[in-house]
């Protein structure tokens, strides 16, 4: 029985959202777009959202806008995808890297203990549909000697007050913490539209803002939106009416906009999100019942506060690296793809030399143990407990041999 790791959800309420942008005339940055940012602000109770081409850009773009400049600090997990410490990079920033706990998530006291007067912002990362302890991180922040310790470099900065939280929430749309929604949490948050995404542009992100007063997150839109073109004064689609044509450049801005045909290939999967978060949740609950009766493996476990977005089902199997890494090849001899989330950045090449890597040894405990499991909505419940059958027949032939 063949099972693919992580397959777009495509239906033919999705294929008609993309046909309609292709009949329509008009495929880059428009309507479609402005609808899947509204719904996505909507359904969340976010202040605004923005939709860009990758999570990545998003992010660059965000921090370079915030005004991070060369020697500027970002805290960030150990534990995580590359693009999340790239992002700092090409920002101008300097990533610094702590452990996290038992859930995948930042630790906090980890975060606590590198605060410095050059740290401008923290940056968590939502694992696998879990959030991070956004609670812990809002009430750090605001902690009298830590902001004593900020230096801010510009006015949004100082207008702030105290260092910025930047949600890497690639994994975590539709995730709740202590029943507020992901994009909610804290200052900024971006979630990820790429191909093996819950909810899938082919690439893109959107930019969910949620920043206090004195700033107004409608406004913040409209300069970022700006920001995202060029610093372009109007978009392709307002210059397209007659007599519109004359526009400005008024900042060196990137170009890094959403465009309809990929919002809305989001659109008609987002529109059935619930339903198809409800799919995710039942075969994860299957992985769990397997799991949990098994006495080498551990399932995941976190904060009764959070509900999942069910991105991943992040395995622990009682075993060695190598084992590990027979088991998942065990699984590809029987057409079962899973992988692992993530390499730790510090075992990767271009990371690894770099200063201000600090204490990761959780990560790397995780790291060697963990399997990601197939988890989407047109999973069926057989292929699932052949998942859990292949898993375990891999543990029996390379542990128990």
């Amino acid at each position: 029985m063949k099972v693919d790791f992580s397959p777009p959800f495509i239906d033919s309420i999705v294929k008609k959202h993309v046909s309609d942008v292709l009949e329509s005339g008009w495929i880059t940055t428009g309507p479609k777009t402005k609808l899947l940012e509204e719904s996505i602000a909507k359904k969340y109770d976010i202040p605004a959202c923005l939709g860009v081409n990758s999570w990545t850009s998003g992010a660059i773009l965000f921090m370079k806008w915030w005004g991070i400049e060369e020697g500027d600090e970002v805290i960030i997990p150990a534990y995580t995808y590359a693009a999340t410490a790239l992002a700092v990079i090409h920002a101008g920033g300097v990533p610094v890297m702590v452990d996290v706990k038992d859930d995948f998530t930042i630790d906090e006291k980890a975060v606590k203990e590198v605060i410095s007067e050059k740290t401008k912002i923290i940056m968590p990362v939502d694992i696998a549909g879990i959030t991070a302890d956004y609670e812990s991180l809002n009430r750090l922040v605001e902690e009298k000697d830590i902001i004593k310790k900020f230096r801010p470099r510009n006015k949004k900065q100082k207008d702030l007050g105290r260092i910025l939280i930047l949600s890497d929430a690639a994994h975590s749309l539709g995730a709740k913490f202590d029943n507020k929604y992901s994009g909610a949490l804290c200052d900024i948050t971006i979630f990820s539209l790429h191909a093996v995404k819950n909810v899938t542009s082919a690439e893109g992100g959107i930019i969910a803002l949620n920043l206090p007063r004195p700033f107004e997150n409608e406004q913040l839109y409209g300069e970022l939106r700006r920001f995202s073109l060029n610093g372009q004064t109007k978009d392709a689609f307002t210059k397209s009416k007659g007599g519109n044509w004359k526009y400005d450049i008024v900042e060196p801005g990137m170009k890094c906009n959403m465009p309809d045909l990929n919002a809305a290939l989001a659109l008609g999967q987002f529109e059935q999100y619930d339903e198809l978060l409800d799919k995710r949740k039942s075969i994860y609950s299957i992985y769990n019942t397997f799991f949990e009766a098994k006495e080498w493996a551990s399932a995941p476990e976190y904060d009764s506060k959070i509900e999942s977005s069910y991105h991943l089902y992040p395995v622990r199997l009682k075993v060695t690296e190598t084992e590990r890494d027979a088991i998942i090849d065990y699984a590809a001899k029987q057409e079962v793809s899973v992988n692992v989330h993530f390499q730790p950045l510090p075992l990767l090449t271009y990371f690894k030399d770099m200063k201000n890597i600090h204490s990761h040894e959780n990560a790397l405990k995780l790291y060697r143990q963990e399997i990601s499991l197939p988890i989407y909505p047109q999973l069926s419940e057989e292929q699932a407990l052949f998942v859990c059958k292949t898993i375990e027949e891999g543990y029996k032939t390379v542990v128990e041999k």
